[in-house]
């Protein structure tokens, strides 16, 4: 069986935009915050911790473009996670 830990034969330009998108992410958004560093606590660098906050957003930005909506911070399921209820 085989792994693939880093995928070189992509579109190169996209995934450093989805890195950028990600990295600025964390400081804007509760959620993306809390899976940078929780990535950080158990034991992942910057770019690796960067680059899982990145595949979670991708499939937030699937999920938008499968449903035809724009994203709604309230409606993310993180986000409702991180909100406390009432």
């Amino acid at each position: 069986m085989t792994s693939v830990g880093f995928r070189y034969a992509c579109d190169k330009k996209l995934r450093n935009a989805l890195i950028d998108f990600a990295a600025d992410s964390r400081h804007a958004s509760p959620w993306a915050a809390k899976i940078y560093n929780d990535a950080i606590a158990r034991g992942k660098r910057h770019p690796h911790a960067v680059r899982i906050l990145a595949r979670a957003w991708i499939r937030v930005i699937w999920r938008c473009w499968h449903d035809h909506t724009a994203y709604n911070p309230t409606h993310h399921r993180g986000m409702l996670k991180l909100t406390p209820t009432t």
